[in-house]
C-alpha cells in the first residue's frame, strides 16, 4: 500500500502539524487521523514506564569512563556513541547528543517514546535514557560488529561479507521494515534508513537503529504532511528532495 508524504513548508497552505511525537499530549491541529495515532501512542506509554527506563547520569558517566575517547565508537550528526560497561557487567552503547545537535528535544523524546515500545529481533534493543541539565543520553544494547557502513565501505572488511552473509543482512533488514510497516501496532516510517543505521550483532544479524526521524501512521492512513524534509541526502528519493513529495510503497 503506498503512503504519500508531503512537505507542507513548500506549500502556501502551510498546515501546522507535529513532525514527531512529543512527550506532552499532542495539540489538536492538523490531520485528525494522524493526531489520533499520536494520542493513542502517547497515552499507552504511562509515566511509570518512562521513569523505569531512566538511568542516573552518573551511572552512565561511570560506565563510559567519563565518555573517554577510548570508549568512543563513532560520531554522527546528532552526537557521539560510546561503549559502556554497567556494574553488572552488561555492555551498552550510549548515544550522547551534542548541544548543537540537529536532533532537538522533540526528536530525543520521540526516539525514547518510540523505541521503548518496539520489540523485534531486527530492531536494536532500547535499554533506557538519561537526562541531566543539557545532557541527553540514549542507551542501547551493544552491537559488537558496529554498523553496516563500517564493513561494506571498508575494502578489507567488505571482502569478508560473502553472499550468504549479505543475503542474511538484506532479509533481516526487510523483516525489520515489515514489522515497522505492517506488524507493529502503529505503522512506523523510519525515514532515515541507511547503512550507518543498520547495526550488526556478534553473529552478523542486522538490527535497525536510530528512530529520531521516525513518523507514525495508523493502518488506515495513506497520506501524511510534514513541516520539513528529513533524512540523509544520497538516501532520499530525488522527488522528495526537490518537490517535497514522496510515495512509500508498503
Amino acid at each position: 500500500m503506498p503512503i504519500y508524504l508531503r512537505n507542507m513548508a513548500k506549500d502556501h497552505r502551510m498546515v501546522k502539524h507535529p513532525e514527531i511525537l512529543p512527550f506532552a499530549s499532542p495539540r489538536p491541529y492538523g490531520n485528525n487521523a494522524s493526531m489520533d495515532s499520536y494520542k493513542c501512542f502517547y497515552h499507552t506509554m504511562d509515566v511509570s514506564t518512562v521513569e523505569s527506563l531512566q538511568y542516573a547520569f552518573r551511572t552512565i558517566k561511570a560506565a563510559t569512563n567519563d565518555f573517554s575517547e577510548s570508549n568512543k565508537l563513532g560520531e554522527g550528526g546528532f552526537g557521539s556513541v560510546y561503549k559502556g560497561n554497567l556494574q553488572n557487567g552488561q555492555e551498552i552503547a550510549v548515544k550522547r547528543l551534542s548541544n548543537d545537535s540537529r536532533q532537538g528535544e522533540i526528536e530525543f523524546k520521540n526516539e525514547v517514546m518510540l523505541v521503548a515500545k518496539l520489540q523485534h529481533r531486527n530492531l536494536v534493543r532500547f535499554l533506557g535514557f538519561s537526562l541531566e541539565g543539557t545532557e541527553r543520553l540514549l542507551i542501547y544494547e551493544f552491537m559488537p560488529n558496529s554498523s553496516l557502513d563500517h564493513i561494506i565501505f571498508d575494502p578489507n572488511k567488505g571482502a569478508l561479507l560473502d553472499w550468504p552473509a549479505r543475503n542474511k543482512i538484506i532479509k533481516g533488514v526487510a523483516r525489520g521494515l515489515l514489522y515497522l510497516h505492517e506488524d507493529s501496532r502503529l505503522r512506523i516510517i523510519h525515514r532515515d534508513l541507511k547503512a550507518s543505521n543498520v547495526l550488526l550483532d556478534e553473529e552478523m544479524n542486522p538490527k535497525i537503529a536510530d528512530f529520531g526521524m521516525a513518523r507514525l501512521f495508523n493502518h488506515q492512513e495513506t497520506e501524511g504532511c510534514t513541516n520539513r524534509i528529513v533524512g540523509t541526502y544520497g538516501y532520499m528519493p530525488p522527488e522528495y528532495v526537490i518537490n517535497g513529495m514522496e510515495k512509500l510503497e508498503i
